[in-house]
């Protein structure tokens, strides 16, 4: 792959409009001013990071740890842009280091744009209702890899719609936000569609996928922008990552492998000594300076943050080493997996992980409120798939037909994938929901709360 066509200014849905006036923004940093005003990313605001529905101010939700994550990729970004600038200075001489770092940092802050309530036991929900039964009839009409993008839910293939789609109800302007190709690119983790299933592959961007059937022709023309290569299995293009979406999952892992360690401990699901302990050794590998600094300071809370600190900047120039040695390999698609398994800190990374699933994600509180989602959400789905399908059935079905928006109800019947178009749009408004909010909806539609 060639950086010249991996780094360009082309927007989705807008290749013939004029270019602009230059208002002092690179075209990446307007990418990641579209998604910051986007209701999608407001709405990250009350969705599930660590607990869902906490009831306590300080733990972070999908819109802290979306933030926190673009700060970490600006940094990544800039450390690698300028030596990406020198080694492949021909391929990059309109590129500046500015672009190349507001690429990786609008790509990150919308990394969990898609993810639906619930964290990821929101996504198991919705795969899980439409491996149901229940949702049988709905999925009768729809070919194989249409109902494997329902039964396989996916939040990345849900924010790359989110950032790409414009609905049918709302306008005729095409592309959604119109962010960059290449934003998209690098937003795009996993770039192949739900089928074939190709988990055991061993190749990191194979692990789950990263676009729906219904944006198929949008992702692309995205890689064919792009320039990314790809291979051909069971009749399916497997694309090649774009370079910079490493950059993006390292500062993703950075920040949840960290910071929900440090909400963990702040509700006292993981003891001081415990945190304290991991997250000294992260730092001693690359230091002892800190030392004197901790003995300034009491309070237990304060010395947590300043190591996590202190471990997230020595893991950004770790991580960066890590990529620019790997470069080249990545450029030709050799190299495909995670950049933390190159770091020096690898085995207390691996451990913070180990312990946060047993003591933090399988805790009491969490699985608690995760079942409860699982029926908010299957409750929902059904409700407004059968208003949508059978709304002249009976009262019922017209009156909450009437509580879903326009924008997902309106699709153009003489569509062949009509009915798969309907399901997805549904299940993106059940999705795009926040915590508090799915279940306020259950809660008034099921006659608990009114």
């Amino acid at each position: 792959m060639n950086w010249n066509k991996l780094i360009t200014p082309a927007r989705c849905g807008k290749e013939a409009t004029a270019a602009t006036p230059f208002d002092g923004r690179n075209e990446y940093q307007k990418d990641f001013d579209r998604i910051v005003f986007s209701e999608a990313f407001r709405r990250l605001q009350n969705k599930t990071q660590v607990i869902p529905l906490p009831e306590t101010d300080f733990i972070h939700t999908r819109l802290t740890h979306s933030i926190e994550s673009s700060c970490v990729g600006r940094s990544l970004g800039h450390l690698c842009g300028i030596e990406l600038k020198r080694i492949y200075k021909d391929e990059l001489r309109e590129v500046s280091g500015y672009d190349i770092e507001a690429l990786v940092a609008a790509a990150c802050l919308s990394h969990d744009i898609g993810n639906p309530p619930f964290g990821h036991s929101g996504e198991d929900a919705i795969s899980e209702y439409f491996r149901s039964s229940k949702a049988e009839s709905f999925l009768s009409r729809l070919n194989g890899k249409q109902k494997n993008d329902l039964q396989s839910f996916e939040g990345n293939a849900a924010g790359f719609r989110l950032l790409t789609n414009s609905y049918l109800h709302d306008t005729d302007r095409k592309g959604g936000l119109s962010l960059t190709y290449s934003t998209l690119g690098v937003f795009t983790k996993y770039p192949k569609e739900s089928l074939p299933e190709l988990r055991s592959s061993g190749r990191v961007s194979q692990k789950k996928f990263g676009y729906f059937q219904a944006d198929k022709e949008v992702f692309e023309k995205t890689a064919d922008h792009l320039g990314l290569e790809y291979d051909e299995k069971e009749g399916s293009r497997i694309y090649r990552r774009h370079p910079l979406a490493f950059l993006v999952e390292a500062a993703d892992d950075i920040s949840y492998i960290l910071v929900d360690f440090e909400d963990g401990y702040k509700l006292k699901l993981v003891s001081f000594e415990e945190i304290y302990t991991l997250l000294d050794s992260i730092v001693s590998r690359y230091t002892d300076t800190h030392r004197g600094e901790l003995d300034k300071i009491r309070n237990h809370d304060e010395k947590i943050g300043y190591l996590r600190s202190r471990a997230i900047g020595a893991l950004v120039k770790d991580v960066s080493s890590a990529f620019l040695r790997n470069s080249k390999d990545i450029l030709q698609g050799k190299y495909d997996k995670h950049l933390f398994s190159e770091t020096i800190s690898h085995q207390e990374l691996e451990q913070i992980r180990k312990t946060s699933v047993e003591k933090i994600y399988n805790s009491k509180p969490v699985i608690e409120i995760e079942t409860a989602g699982y029926v908010v959400l299957s409750g929902l789905l059904d409700a407004f798939l059968h208003a949508a399908f059978d709304a002249e059935k009976g009262n019922y079905g017209k009156k909450t037909r009437r509580l879903i928006p326009q924008r997902y109800l309106q699709v153009d019947r003489e569509d062949p994938d009509h009915d798969y178009k309907l399901i997805l749009n549904i299940t993106m408004y059940v999705g795009g929901m926040t915590d508090s909010y799915a279940v306020e909806t259950y809660r008034k539609m099921s006659g608990i709360s009114l």
